[in-house]
């Protein structure tokens, strides 16, 4: 059998609550899959037509979700960083290179890897990850603005923008705002926006 070559990737860095979502998927060579690429570049729809197809053609694909409450008590970047060792750890089958995208590979992954600044633009297995990342993490965003109303979840998904701002400043946080986040702490501390 020819290499298996695992990408991986995540979506939700950024924003001030939900999840951030770590995907990894080994394609398979013989089957591959027309128009993937950095799932922030394609719309909406594309990703949304692309996630079923990764999933069903795929030798192998795993998602991870690592909630606020993780994120807050180990910090976002080692909540990246576990994520990506459980997505990697999750696959199936035991990948013989891992590639992610990003500067850093995490420690405790005891796979042969390598970090690609921007591989979701330039390495298939990679973008399929993006794009399974997004679609779900946008999933959980949207079914979150169900639970938690008022926060316009299913807009900005998330992030800082200055509606979410507007509402964190009325509403005051809620579960999955993650605390350890500059603005939502400063508005816990009583500092203003």
């Amino acid at each position: 059998m020819s290499d298996l070559i695992a990408g991986i990737d995540e979506a939700g860095r950024g924003p001030l609550a939900g999840p951030v979502v770590v995907a990894a998927v080994i394609l398979d060579p013989t089957r591959p899959i027309a128009g993937l690429g950095d799932s922030k570049v394609l719309k909406t729809r594309q990703r949304d037509a692309l996630a079923p197809l990764i999933k069903a053609q795929a030798l192998a694909w795993s998602v991870i979700v690592v909630d606020a409450e993780e994120i807050d008590r180990i910090n976002i970047f080692q909540a990246t960083m576990a994520g990506m060792t459980r997505a990697a750890l999750a696959l199936g089958i035991a990948p013989t290179e891992v590639l992610i995208d990003g500067n850093q590979v995490p420690r405790d992954l005891r796979l042969p890897a390598r970090a690609i600044v921007k591989g979701d633009a330039s390495e298939a297995c990679i973008s399929a990850a993006s794009i399974l990342a997004k679609t779900t993490r946008d999933a959980l965003m949207c079914a979150f603005d169900l639970q938690f109303p008022g926060y316009g979840f299913a807009q900005h998904f998330g992030y800082p923008t200055p509606d979410h701002l507007h509402c964190l400043r009325e509403l005051g946080p809620c579960p999955i705002h993650r605390r350890s986040f500059a603005p939502v702490r400063e508005l816990l501390q009583g500092s203003l926006l």
